[in-house]
């Protein structure tokens, strides 16, 4: 199966993410984020970038009206 995925060094998926590169490094360490060997290279999807921030993202909590508060 050939992709036309792009592959990112770990460098660029830091500052993709806005992190230091320990981050991306520790998140292939402990296997939470697709990658691929390029000889002793290592190389991440963009699509496993975004699939990691998708799987990853809270959405805000909605808080419904209770009515009007009263003042002390």
């Amino acid at each position: 199966m050939v992709t036309t995925d792009r592959l990112l060094t770990v460098g660029q998926v830091a500052e993709l993410l806005g992190t230091g590169v320990r981050f991306p490094r520790r998140l292939i360490e402990e296997r939470r984020i697709a990658f691929v060997k390029v000889g002793r290279h290592v190389r991440i999807p963009e699509r496993a970038v975004e699939a990691y921030v998708a799987a990853n993202t809270v959405e805000p909590v909605v808080l419904r009206p209770t009515g009007l508060r009263r003042a002390a």
